[in-house]
């Protein structure tokens, strides 16, 4: 059975709507402000923990921040940032997103241009892969 983001439902009049997720309040797509920020909260966190321990190397703030988020997702739904701002990794058919999963993910962020690229229902191209959604609690 294909992805339910591939299937023709007709108007997609709603982000998450081809992937029956409601269109607003919990289980709803993360919109583009709340996603921006909680990446945000994710790399301040990460560049404080650089130059609190690492500020001579120069990948450690990109490696604490894919550390962090191969870490929490799995464990909290999310990255710090994600919690922050009441969001949460899901999956599409609402299971535990795993171990791959979160490391695919993130992997991809940290390349940047998967994260910019957007379908309809606003997952970036690194969500697509994994198989995950940012939904709103």
């Amino acid at each position: 059975m294909p992805e339910p983001s591939t299937m023709n439902t007709g108007n997609n009049d709603w982000p998450g709507q081809r992937l029956r997720l409601p269109e607003h309040g919990p289980r709803s797509v993360a919109r583009p402000g709340r996603r921006i920020a909680a990446l945000a909260i994710d790399f301040a966190i990460a560049a404080i923990l650089w130059a609190a321990f690492f500020p001579n190397e120069q990948w450690a703030s990109t490696l604490i921040f894919v550390g962090m988020q191969i870490l929490f997702i799995p464990l909290l739904s999310g990255g710090v940032g994600h919690l922050c701002l009441g969001l949460r990794v899901v999956t599409l058919n609402g299971t535990w997103v795993g171990v791959l999963r979160p490391i695919i993910r993130t992997l991809l962020l940290a390349l940047l241009v998967p994260a910019l690229i957007w379908d309809a229902d606003q997952r970036g191209l690194h969500d697509k892969v994994a198989g995950t959604v940012l939904v709103r609690v």
